[in-house]
């Protein structure tokens, strides 16, 4: 795995981009919220935000069209990659003029077209990263992919709130449009890199899809779909809950988004960092197996708290930093992993399509979270969490056997 290590401006192009797709969720998640119930609306309505994230789920449907179309002069990947970004920017724009309280409905549609933005500019984004890295050069990028997108979240979630409150609502709209409007100059003046027209052969849908299929049926390929959908299954079972859990122990929500909110994030940041590092030096499989191991005793830490409540205040964080930081790692290592098995010439689709398995493998257990905590409790909840996380460990034990080096599957017609 010779690869030459990653150039520090391709670095820098790729976590400038995650960077500006963490700016609506992490603005719808976080920001939009506290925004809307501070102008009166309904705790039921603020409830039905998450089907402004649609877009994220559903972006596997048109992705082989972005790995179909693309201007060979602009650049394959920023011909897509340029319009979302302005998509964002001017969206984010059009907020700063809406009001909750007369144009509810636009502004929700306004978010809905960020996000549609960003999970479309993503597909593209991951084409090109899949373009782009190589052997050692996959730890390094995908830390900056996950670093990228929790710095954008971060931001558009914290940052700009505390600017909004200083300044107006409206200024947190103009923030997120003026920081899409640079990523978007940066972009322009970067050439696309020479990885990203590997393909120059026009390539019909039908084939994309048929190299799809052909990618499943190789050794290991549903398996991998397999741990992908699962990888977090524990985890998220446990860290919806854990919040809940902590405020009927008695702790102020001050004192749970310090500790979880700005530790954890921190502490989360540094672990998407160290697992692009693990992988640089021990290796693809060895990195995602290290981190599976400690993010499973991460989260039996959480299930400890729940054994003689209430836990401590240096109990609590210590699990707010540990787990967060465990989970960041292993997230970056089994991006990077996703990304070693995609098939190059339909990086885009093929890359969104494990993207999305990840995403609703996360969502179905979290969805399922809150029923099952009613049912059974915190602790059995938790137990059971801590459960999955190593039982996920037996996944990987013929995953290394099963996906073996294959040459990419022939052209499907």
């Amino acid at each position: 795995m010779g690869s030459a290590r990653i150039e520090p401006r391709k670095l820098a192009l790729l976590l400038s981009l995650y960077f500006c797709q963490g700016l609506p969720f992490g603005f719808q998640a976080t920001a939009l919220p506290i925004y809307l119930r501070e102008h009166g609306v309904s705790l039921a309505a603020i409830g039905f935000l998450q089907l402004l994230s649609l877009p994220w789920l559903l972006k596997a449907f048109w992705a082989p069209l972005v790995d179909r179309f693309g201007s060979v002069r602009l650049g394959r990947r920023k011909s897509w990659i340029l319009p979302m970004q302005a998509g964002m920017g001017l969206s984010a724009a059009a907020g700063a003029t809406l009001t909750v309280d007369t144009q509810l409905g636009a502004l929700l549609a306004v978010v809905f077209l960020m996000n549609l933005f960003a999970a479309t500019q993503d597909i593209a984004v991951d084409g090109l990263a899949v373009d782009l890295l190589r052997g050692n050069q996959l730890g390094p990028g995908n830390a900056a992919q996950v670093t990228g997108y929790k710095l954008g979240m971060i931001t558009s979630g914290g940052l700009l709130v505390w600017v909004a409150g200083e300044l107006g609502w409206r200024w947190l709209f103009l923030g997120m449009a003026g920081l899409c409007a640079a990523v978007f100059l940066f972009t322009l003046l970067q050439p696309e890199p020479s990885g990203a027209h590997r393909q120059r052969e026009a390539v019909s849908v039908r084939q994309i899809l048929g190299r799809l299929l052909a990618a499943a049926r190789i050794p290991g390929g549903l398996w991998l779909l397999v741990v992908v959908g699962t990888y977090k299954a524990g985890e998220s079972l446990v860290d919806v809950m854990l919040k809940p859990f902590l405020v009927d122990m008695g702790f102020e929500a001050s004192q749970l988004g310090l500790w979880r909110g700005t530790y954890g994030m921190v502490a989360s940041l540094l672990g998407s960092v160290g697992g692009g590092l693990l992988v640089l030096r021990a290796g693809l499989f060895r990195a995602l197996a290290i981190t599976a191991v400690l993010r499973a005793f991460s989260v039996g830490a959480e299930w400890w708290l729940t054994w003689a409540p209430p836990p401590s205040s240096l109990a609590v964080i210590l699990v707010s930093l540990a787990e967060p930081a465990l989970g960041g790692a292993l997230t970056t290592a089994l991006f990077a992993f996703m990304m070693s098995r995609v098939d190059p010439r339909i990086g885009a689709t093929h890359y969104t399509v494990l993207a999305s398995v990840e995403v609703m493998g996360k969502a179905l257990m979290a969805f399922f979270s809150g029923l099952l905590a009613q049912r059974m409790g915190y602790g059995p909840l938790f137990a059971l969490g801590t459960a999955l996380s190593f039982a996920f460990l037996l996944l990987l034990l013929p995953l290394r056997s099963r996906l073996v080096q294959a040459p990419p599957p022939p052209d499907q017609h």
